[in-house]
């Protein structure tokens, strides 16, 4: 009897929980819809999407739920939490006391390396080898001063590390111009200076001077226990053995670009067609020789990204137009260019715009424009500010010939998405708006990095989660197929195209 008891209350037990749970799925709908999947997976929600149409790259695809996980586009570099913030105190042993950076760098957690530029790179920072000897061994070394450069003057419109430096700086400058170009090794400082004073100057003369290509961006110096600087040891490449045959291929080469360059009366037209030129003879190659000088780029033709940088510079100076060695970091240590044209300075990385016939997109930028994906570092952070806005984007003008306006595809300025949330809440409101059934939606989102951002969103999926899923919730559709195309606009804006079909 009471086995049977035990067996009636086990039974009414079990009764009262299955009341309790149809009672939840009743007013809970989002619990039987989860039980459901759960209990028939055939039942999900099926999304197809097609992407086509998508600039310089085979992107005609599939993206099917269970797809293996897409390759970003984007390089995000892991440096970014050592990465250490613009200090005008560290690192500004030597400089004028009047010497003050303008520059704003950007937040390294800004930073993202789009995938065709990721790696191109190669600038090695300036590398001294530091000796302490003492006292009764420096008394010893029988150096002069070499050539003291006395005499010479240096422009700052064209030479801006040499304004940077104290008098004591821009006398030991001169002094190891002068012995860099007459070849003369090792020599005494004419000033007193420090391992840190030093570093500066030498870096100072390598950033002004890419004509001194047999240079290496090495050095070494001794110091007594002072900390005084007794000697200072430059180091040549190969090319110095013959330096004079060199300087002939250098200069050769260099001048069929200017001669090319002076056919234009505008200092803008002349540095676009140096910019060109140099893409059409130049080979990005990190085991390029000699890789941190001009030589490598206009006499051997491959180069990294100091060679360029370097290559641009030498030409633009001949042809009386100031630019600038500027060094960073870009996923990497990275070197590019500053110009100053009629309005103000501009950012050039010739590097970067390497990857293809035509490219501009890292010519004539600003500082904002450079925000997301280069930081000026060491001496560099003391160059100007790059604001300039009357030569910005004239190539994307040029470039915009041929290609639709807004108002061709019938869309205002007002309905441009600029950011990643609210296309996903444009796409929402047009799927709920149109409902269930094949239907086409258009929307314009601004530049290119948006574009890649809009790119990944579709590789990676998330674009389920921000939008589809809850679309399709609402409207109470099973399936989804979606084909999506990108006609590019002018101004740097692109329409986005979705065929979809939901059921």
């Amino acid at each position: 009897m009471r086995i049977i008891k035990k067996i009636l209350y086990f039974i009414l037990g079990m009764l009262t929980l299955l009341v309790s749970f149809v009672l939840v799925c009743a007013f809970r709908p989002d619990v039987a819809e989860a039980l459901a999947k759960f209990i028939s997976p055939e039942q999900r929600r099926t999304v197809v999407t097609e992407i086509s149409n998508m600039p310089e790259a085979d992107t005609s695809f599939y993206i099917k739920q269970g797809d293996a996980e897409a390759e970003a586009s984007d390089f995000i570099p892991e440096w970014t939490e050592n990465f250490e913030a613009v200090n005008e105190e560290e690192g500004s042993e030597g400089l004028g006391e009047d010497v003050t950076a303008e520059y704003i760098p950007p937040s390294p957690a800004e930073i993202v390396i789009p995938e065709n530029v990721a790696g191109r790179n190669g600038y090695q920072q300036i590398q001294d080898e530091q000796e302490q000897i003492d006292d009764s061994t420096a008394e010893q070394l029988q150096l002069d001063t070499g050539y003291s450069g006395d005499g010479l003057e240096f422009d700052a419109v064209y030479y801006p590390y040499y304004a940077m430096l104290d008098e004591r700086g821009k006398h030991v400058y001169r002094q190891i111009y002068a012995n860099a170009s007459e070849l003369y090794p090792a020599f005494s400082p004419v000033e007193s200076v420090t391992a840190g004073e030093l570093k500066n100057i030498f870096s100072a003369v390598v950033n002004d001077h890419p004509e001194l290509f047999w240079l290496e961006t090495a050095y070494a110096g001794k110091y007594v226990r002072s900390g005084q600087c007794v000697e200072i040891d430059l180091r040549f490449n190969r090319t110095a053995q013959n330096l004079e045959t060199a300087k002939a291929y250098f200069t050769e080469n260099a001048d069929q670009i200017i001669a090319g360059a002076q056919n234009f009366s505008e200092n803008y037209e002349k540095e676009r067609f140096v910019h060109d030129a140099l893409l059409d003879r130049i080979s990005y190659n990190l085991g390029a020789e000699m890789n941190q000088s001009a030589y490598s780029a206009l006499v051997n033709g491959q180069t990294v990204c100091a060679g360029y940088a370097r290559a641009f510079q030498y030409i633009l100076q001949q042809l009386g137009i100031p630019c600038y060695y500027c060094t960073g970091y870009a996923g990497e240590s990275h070197a590019w260019n500053i110009v100053a044209l009629d309005d103000g300075y501009y950012n050039v990385d010739t590097t970067w715009d390497d990857t293809g016939s035509g490219n501009y997109d890292y010519f004539n930028k600003t500082d904002e424009d450079y925000a997301g994906n280069h930081i000026r570092q060491e001496l560099s952070v003391y160059l100007p500010p790059c604001n300039g806005q009357a030569y910005r984007d004239l190539e994307q003008t040029m470039e915009d010939n041929g290609l639709r306006s807004l108002a061709d595809v019938g869309m205002t300025e007002e309905q441009v998405i600029t950011d990643m949330q609210e296309y996903f809440r444009d796409c929402y409101e047009q799927i709920l708006q149109n409902g269930t059934g094949r239907y086409t939606f258009y929307n314009v989102i601004a530049g290119d990095e948006l574009l890649d951002e809009w790119y990944q969103n579709y590789q990676n999926e998330y674009y389920r989660q921000a939008y589809m899923e809850s679309a399709m919730t609402e409207i109470g559709a099973s399936s989804c197929e979606m084909a999506l195309g990108m006609e590019q606009l002018q101004g740097g804006r692109y329409l986005i195209i979705h065929e979809v079909s939901v059921l």
